[in-house]
């Protein structure tokens, strides 16, 4: 069985999708006229029927700003180094110079009530109002119909024709959220077996015994040295497969996990948390839905294995903007649970003196998600956020989602928060391409898109070995050698990232090449096969999960490492995704593709009945490396001697590691003091930590 990737479109499809994603829309849209444009996936997508009358919604209305254009160039100017206003964060003042007039705000929140919504709240500024009310009133509103449509899988509702708000209102409206519904996906891989998918390490757990079952379960070492294995038919003279390269893991079906001292000491903080610098008087808010009332608990059992500060009432709390969820399962069900207990346990894992705030919606729609963003600024909650979900990507979002993201996203660069974005899973979504296989609203250029990287020990040196996260998989045998291995090969997993064609480049963005924005901007662990160990509680039973990854933990380890940053510079810093890209040589980890390990690389021999055939790394995974022909491959005997794999590191799809910026790691992994003292411009702390 060869299968290039679980991702793989048709090239018919793969045509169709690039079309309706074409360069010439490499510009943020402008909704002009109030019209709130469709979604072009409806196009390929199945229509289901119109939505239920009265089904509940509520919507995200953003109002035009005054001088938008003088407002985008302001916001530049925050994040340009040769500007005066250089890091100089607009207070109420300077953002009431853009905001729409109280009586525009009134002519607006008029017309809907006047249609039948009820406010539900509006930003301090009356950049925006949100409305509740029905599909029903909606359609009437904004003169279109509301349909349900389905493609490849996924559900999505979405406006069937251009809408608009009636009456003088309507030209007052930039964009609507809510009129499309996508349901948001966390971003969160677990290390599993490729055959059965289930997770390779999940069980109960039993709290007197958790400092023993991790410390008999976790794997830090993810390369043991080389050597050949040999692979036969059970009572079969041929096929015979030889195979020679370095090992993944030195114990079958023991995943390799990482504790927190690990990361730390990856990222260059060790020394830094030892001296206070741990992000202590910063707070993290973590972008959820749901909420599970467990969260304090588990991460307060890791945290006690590993010596950090417990949680309490001091430094975490959970809000609920919307509310609490009507029903108390709803993370347990949707997959929620594990996605926040992940997000918390690794951002305190990497900054242990930073409060960190749940922000969780009652559902998991775009629109609410984007309500808890604004809430996040009008409450000045953090300057750092972590989002480890993704709306859809851009061949299903249309611009009215992208809008309301991009709007409220630049909002809080604005104000110097930064909001960081898993960049994705599925590398570049089987089209082949960079273009088109970004997520939103990671795309959006005021959204810091943090893509991933896996590390390992390198047992032939003292330094770990850094790769693009990218897994790809080739049974070598499975009750007896594959023969040919390239029969059985598959995509895995892998960071996403390529080029934005609903919004062009930024300006500091402006040496990268193609025309639209670039993503990811930068990048930390994701693998699962190098990954991290979490406690979550599901439907009343706690386990203990390890080979935890996805860009869901990426996302909130640069967010730490930016609080910690913060504490360093005495205040808020801004927008990474726009900083980072000035820093110097020496200041940031660029992740290459050479690694050193290449003569370690998976090679082979399979002897059947015409002779002798031998095979190469490349060979041996075949059309997934499209040009890639640098990485790390390893064997991994799972079940020996049943069933063993070819595991490759640093192979995402068509999208590749370069030096400098790339599209799967960005300019790179955070590198401790070098990178703080280059994101802040100090050289020594604004305060100093007195211990």
């Amino acid at each position: 069985m060869k299968v290039r990737s679980k991702y793989a479109v048709t090239v018919g499809t793969a045509v169709a999708l690039l079309s309706l994603l074409a360069p010439a829309t490499q510009t943020a849209f402008a909704l002009t006229g109030g019209q709130i444009k469709t979604a072009r996936i409806i196009s390929l997508g199945t229509d289901q029927g119109r939505v239920d009358s009265n089904e509940e919604l509520n919507l995200t209305v953003v109002l035009k700003m005054h001088n938008k254009a003088d407002f985008d160039k302001a916001v530049e100017d925050i994040y340009n180094p040769k500007s005066p206003n250089y890091r100089h964060f607009m207070t109420a003042t300077d953002l009431e110079k853009y905001a729409p007039t109280a009586a525009e705000f009134e002519t607006v929140k008029r017309q809907l009530v006047g249609e039948g919504y009820s406010v539900v709240s509006s930003d301090p500024h009356r950049f925006s109002i949100r409305v509740h009310g029905t599909a029903g009133v909606t359609e009437k509103a904004f003169q279109t119909e509301l349909h349900t449509f389905t493609y490849k899988g996924r559900t999505f509702q979405a406006h069937t024709t251009d809408a608009k708000l009636g009456g003088v209102a309507g030209d007052l409206v930039d964009s609507v959220a809510g009129l499309e519904r996508h349901q948001v996906r966390p971003l969160l891989k677990v290390a599993s077996n490729p055959r059965t998918n289930k997770p390779l390490f999940q069980k109960p757990v039993i709290t007197a015994d958790l400092a023993s079952d991790i410390a008999a379960t976790v794997n830090p070492t993810a390369i043991s040295n080389a050597g050949t294995f040999t692979y036969k038919t059970p009572g079969a003279s041929l096929p015979v497969g030889s195979f020679y390269g370095a090992q993944y893991s030195n114990k079958p079906n023991l995943i390799v996990s990482y504790t927190p001292q690990r990361l730390q000491a990856h990222y260059g903080l060790t020394a830094l948390v030892g001296k206070g610098y741990d992000g202590t008087g910063q707070t993290i808010a973590l972008v959820e839905a749901y909420g599970y009332d467990a969260a304090e608990a588990d991460a307060n059992a890791v945290a006690g294995v590993f010596g950090l500060p417990l949680l309490n009432s001091s430094n975490f709390s959970v809000v609920y903007p919307e509310g609490k969820p009507l029903d108390p399962d709803a993370a347990d069900l949707t997959g929620w649970t594990t996605e926040i207990a992940l997000d918390i346990q690794s951002a305190h894992a990497i900054a242990p003196g930073a409060k960190i705030v749940v922000v969780a919606s009652a559902g998991q729609d775009n629109e609410d998600q984007i309500a808890s963003l604004q809430y996040i600024i009008d409450n000045k909650v953090a300057y750092t956020a972590s989002s480890s979900w993704e709306n859809d990507d851009e061949i299903i979002a249309g611009p009215a989602e992208e809008e309301a993201f991009n709007t409220v996203l630049e909002l809080g660069a604005s104000q110097g928060i930064s909001f960081q974005f898993s960049s994705g899973d599925g590398g570049d979504l089987g089209l082949g391409t960079p273009v088109g296989a970004v997520g939103v609203p990671s795309n959006s250029p005021w959204a810091t898109a943090v893509g991933g990287t896996s590390f390992f020990n390198n047992p032939w040196g003292k330094t770990d070995i850094t790769t693009g996260w990218g897994n790809n998989i080739t049974y070598l045998n499975l009750d007896g050698p594959v023969d040919p291995p390239s029969d059985f090969t598959f995509f895995y997993a892998g960071a996403g990232g390529g080029e934005s064609v609903y919004f062009a480049k930024p300006s500091w963005q402006s040496a990268l090449p193609g025309t639209g924005r670039q993503v990811p901007d930068v990048s930390a662990l994701a693998d699962p096969f190098t990954g991290f160990m979490i406690v979550y509680t599901s439907f009343g039973t706690q386990y203990l999960v390890e080979g935890i990854g996805g860009t869901s933990l990426a996302s909130p380890i640069f967010t730490a490492t930016w609080a910690i940053a913060q504490q360093f510079n005495g205040g808020p810093i801004g927008h990474a995704g726009a900083i980072v890209p000035y820093l110097q040589a020496g200041q940031i980890t660029d992740v290459l593709p050479t690694n050193g390990m290449n003569q370690y690389d998976v090679v082979g021999t399979i002897t059947d009945s015409g002779g002798t055939t031998s095979y190469t790394a490349a060979d041996i995974f075949g059309d997934n490396l499209y040009s890639q022909a640098d990485f790390v491959s390893t064997i991994w005997n799972l079940d020996p001697p049943y069933e063993s794999v070819a595991l490759s590191f640093g192979t995402d799809s068509s999208l590749t590691v370069t030096p400098g910026w790339d599209n799967v790691t960005g300019w790179g992994e955070p590198n401790g003091l070098p990178f703080i003292r280059g994101v802040t411009g100090r050289e020594y702390p604004a305060v100093p930590v007195v211990k």
